[in-house]
């Protein structure tokens, strides 16, 4: 196997679990009371450790092209809110399941809205991930907190989608501190009007957060340009044991039956699809 290929899969890997680590500290919250407060928190953390790189690189910090970015902006914080109303209730398995229904979401939307064309194959593979969704929540155990969760599925596959549509010259770096600064004002506002007391405990976790998730985004960046991301991107849902490993250890969360039935409606059927699409690429070389 080609050494960039390993490594990007050891990236991912890394990242995912990473990645857990911050929906980890996002369940050590109190309660979900204040949910702009904490989304609030994490823009200002996210904006301590992006403005001085980006400074530090000699990049421009002033808005440019920022329509698409500003639309982003929004959706991020709303999954941002999302997340903290269903990480605090939900298990830590069952949320990132949930979650994991965002690249199924992305097929139908693609399809939909971006005229693109999709297999067979890959219709039906949202199809059964939807179902697992579906086998591990249950239907008549739906309520606010798991239509949460989907919405978090939903935020992250539209804020995939919206990636067409950012400007080429903005790098990684750049993108992440537009989505961060332009919903700010959305931050404070919702902070103001929520008026909650601050909580400065609840800020050491929304830092932390904001590290973890800059991290799982730093190991996407090397991940998808040292191999091509239909080779390698199975590796993502490894995040998925890692939530249940994490959620086993430090929140004594026994996950039932019905959830690996779910976890294997969703994940295999999307590490086949990969499976066939890497196909091509290999043969080509």
């Amino acid at each position: 196997m080609d050494r960039s290929l390993i490594q990007a899969v050891f990236m991912l890997v890394l990242g995912n679990n990473v990645a857990i680590l911050s929906d980890s500290l996002i369940k050590l919250l109190d309660g979900y009371e204040t949910p702009f407060q904490f989304a609030f928190m994490r823009q200002i953390s996210a904006l301590l450790v992006l403005v001085p790189l980006l400074m530090l690189m000699k990049k421009s910090l002033r808005p440019r092209q920022i329509k698409w970015h500003f639309v982003r902006a929004h959706v991020w914080f709303l999954s941002s809110l999302f997340m903290v109303l269903s990480l605090t209730t939900l298990p830590l398995a069952t949320a990132n399941a949930i979650f994991y229904a965002a690249p199924l979401i992305t097929v139908f939307l693609a399809v939909l809205f971006f005229g693109e064309r999709a297999s067979w194959f890959a219709i039906l593979t949202s199809i059964l991930g939807l179902v697992g969704v579906i086998v591990i929540v249950n239907p008549s155990e739906v309520n606010g907190f798991v239509l949460a969760a989907l919405g978090v599925a939903l935020a992250l596959a539209v804020n995939n989608l919206l990636i067409k549509k950012l400007p080429a010259e903005h790098g990684v770096m750049e993108t992440l501190y537009l989505t961060t600064i332009l919903g700010v004002p959305a931050g404070i506002i919702g902070t103001l009007i929520e008026g909650g007391a601050w909580n400065w405990n609840m800020a050491a976790l929304a830092f932390g957060s904001s590290i973890f998730v800059l991290i799982y985004a730093a190991t996407c960046v090397f991940a998808y340009r040292a191999a091509q991301s239909n080779v390698v991107s199975s590796a993502e849902y490894t995040g998925l044991v890692g939530a249940v490993v994490v959620g086993m250890i430090f929140f004594a969360e026994q996950p039932e039956l019905r959830f690996y039935i779910g976890a294997a409606l969703i994940v295999v059927p999307l590490i086949i699809l990969t499976s066939m699409q890497r196909q091509p690429a290999d043969s080509a070389a």
